[in-house]
C-alpha cells in the first residue's frame, strides 16, 4: 500500500485540520507534499543546545530536540492567538562509533565529516514529535546507511557543489549525495530528514480519534 493511500480513508479528517510544520526543511515540505497533506510551515526560533552526550541513546536526543521545537512554535502561535490543530516537528543526526554528525557549517568540516563516514556504516536517528493540543506523540527512527570509500578528490568535487552544508552528515541522498551511498537499511525519508511510513501511521491514529461536525449541523 503506498503512503499517499495510507492516509487516503483519512484525507478528509486531516484536511479539516490547520497542520503545522515546525521546520524549515524543504526536504520535509517535500515530504508531506508528497503524501497530500495541506499545512502551513512555521520554522522553529528553538536554538538547539543540548548536548547529545548527556543522552543515553540518540533516539532519546532527537526526540527531545523535536519536543523543543514544537513547543517553541506551540507557544509563540497560542500567543498570537493562531492556535493550530496539529504541529509536527522533527530532528535528525547523523551517528558513528558513538560520535554525532550535525549539519556542517563550513566546506572544512563537511570534508572533514565526509572523510570520517566513508566506506563506514552509520546510522541515522530522526526523532518526530506530533502534537494535537490535547495529546502529543512521540517517536524516533533510525536507519542504517552504508558510505561507499569514496576519495577525497571525490568527496571535495562534492563538497564544492554547495550541497553537503545544510544537511545532517554533510550528504543528502536524495541528490548528488546519493551516489556516495552503497545501500541503507531501513527508510529512506528516513535519511531525508522524515520517516514517512511512521507518520502516517500515527496520523491515522490520530485522525480516527478526530469527529468531524457533519455540514449543516451546529457545533456542540
Amino acid at each position: 500500500m503506498s503512503l499517499f493511500m495510507m492516509l487516503e480513508p483519512v484525507m478528509q479528517v486531516l484536511q479539516s485540520q490547520r497542520i503545522i510544520l515546525a521546520s524549515s526543511s524543504p526536504r520535509r515540505v517535500e515530504i508531506l507534499k508528497g503524501v497530500g497533506l495541506k499545512f502551513d510551515v512555521c520554522p522553529s526560533l528553538y536554538e538547539e543546545d543540548l548536548d547529545p552526550l548527556k543522552y543515553r541513546c540518540h533516539s532519546e536526543y532527537v526526540i527531545d530536540c523535536a519536543s523543543n521545537k514544537v513547543q517553541e512554535v506551540a507557544q509563540r502561535l497560542c500567543a498570537e492567538g493562531n492556535k493550530p490543530d496539529i504541529i509536527i516537528g522533527a530532528d535528525t543526526v547523523v551517528s558513528m562509533d558513538g560520535k554525532v554528525y550535525g549539519k556542517p557549517k563550513t566546506e572544512e568540516k563537511a570534508v572533514e565529516m565526509l572523510k570520517a563516514l566513508r566506506g563506514h556504516v552509520h546510522t541515522v536517528f530522526t526523532g518526530v514529535i506530533v502534537d494535537t493540543g490535547t495529546k502529543i506523540v512521540k517517536f524516533s527512527e533510525c536507519t542504517k546507511v552504508f558510505m561507499a570509500p569514496i576519495s577525497e578528490e571525490t568527496i571535495k568535487a562534492y563538497v564544492k557543489t554547495g550541497e553537503p552544508l545544510d544537511k545532517a552528515g554533510g550528504y543528502g541522498i536524495q541528490g548528488l549525495g546519493g551516489s556516495l551511498i552503497e545501500k541503507i537499511e531501513g527508510d529512506y525519508f528516513n535519511v531525508i530528514g522524515l520517516p514517512l511510513h511512521s507518520l502516517c501511521k500515527h496520523l491515522v491514529e490520530i485522525s480516527n480519534n478526530i469527529k468531524l461536525i457533519p455540514s449543516g449541523a451546529p457545533a456542540v
